[in-house]
């Protein structure tokens, strides 16, 4: 209670004082202490985004269209091939350093997908076989979905620093729930009778997983991992303000000095980034009969090399 206001049941905030402000200091203090402690895991994660890095910079940037578009070309079609290849060589002609910029953020975002991957799809498939699971960890992922991204920065900086590690901490958090909530929908909707019917032919509970509900519920979950690679690159201007480089740094900078045509490339470089994962993601995401034929190895590139051999 503040000594110098008294009590008052009509306006009782003025007076009353949780302490929280020092509950959070308290922690600040904590987390510097401990900071060395979580040093060996930063460098094991620095290690591996700089490796995903490098190898991105070193590929000559015709290589990567070609593998890119060639990827396009068999997951998505030609259509998607096309927009892919456009996109990238857009990318390419922006500016002199957009596309090193693109690699460091493609390299960045790639591995906070991958660990978004790694953590949504065991959580996903946890909440769609039991229902308590699902239950608990609802809160759990609205509170995630709902704090305003800029919240996440503070107690991550605490703990670790600036830096890519951080960002990309930053960036699982806030693209994960769609990932965990979109896979659970997928396998609580596969329909009951097939589940019955590869359970009365003798599959067990892993079978049915790995052969029935997760293959008819790829669509979903890829529209999961589609929208947590949007939310990925959505925070990567957000993340540069921890010293996270790449394309939302180049934003970042240009918003400082209102340099109005740095803050423009940087931008685009990001939309079309966006344009060629989403592309891509959803490619994966098409069944058989959407991509008019049975396998995937019948068409692309892959399917053209077959039938030339098969000729």
């Amino acid at each position: 209670m503040a000594d110098d206001k008294s009590f008052s049941l009509l306006d009782p905030f003025q007076t009353v004082d949780l302490g929280l402000a020092d509950w959070a200091d308290g922690i600040k203090g904590w987390a510097t202490a401990h900071r060395s402690a979580i040093q060996p895991l930063k460098r094991a994660v620095n290690d591996a985004i700089m490796s995903i890095e490098h190898a991105l910079q070193a590929v000559p940037p015709m290589i990567i269209i070609a593998i890119l578009v060639l990827l396009a070309w068999q997951i998505g079609g030609r259509r998607v091939a096309i927009i892919v290849g456009v996109s990238l060589f857009a990318l390419g002609l922006l500016d002199p350093t957009a596309w090193g910029l693109a690699m460091t953020t493609l390299a960045i975002v790639t591995s906070s997908v991958l660990v978004c991957i790694a953590i949504g799809l065991p959580l996903g498939i946890l909440a769609a076989k039991s229902d308590r699971f699902q239950a608990a960890i609802r809160p759990v992922l609205d509170t995630m979905q709902t704090i305003p991204a800029f919240v996440y920065l503070v107690p991550v900086v605490m703990l670790v620093g600036i830096g890519n590690v951080s960002g990309v901490i930053v960036t699982i958090v806030f693209a994960l729930p769609p990932l965990v909530r979109l896979t659970s929908l997928g396998i609580r909707g596969v329909d009951a009778s097939v589940v019955e019917a590869a359970r009365a032919y003798g599959a067990n509970p892993l079978q049915i997983l790995f052969k029935v509900e997760l293959p008819l519920a790829t669509p979903t979950i890829m529209a999961g991992v589609n929208q947590t690679i949007m939310l990925a690159l959505s925070m990567v201007v957000i993340a540069s303000m921890i010293a996270v480089k790449g394309l939302g740094n180049e934003v970042l900078r240009a918003m400082g000095r209102l340099d109005a045509g740095k803050a423009i490339v940087g931008g685009l470089g990001i939309v079309l980034l966006a344009i060629v994962l989403d592309r891509i993601t959803q490619g994966v995401a098409q069944t058989g009969r959407e991509r008019g034929h049975r396998h995937w190895w019948q068409g692309g590139p892959v399917g053209l090399i077959a039938k030339m051999f098969g000729r």
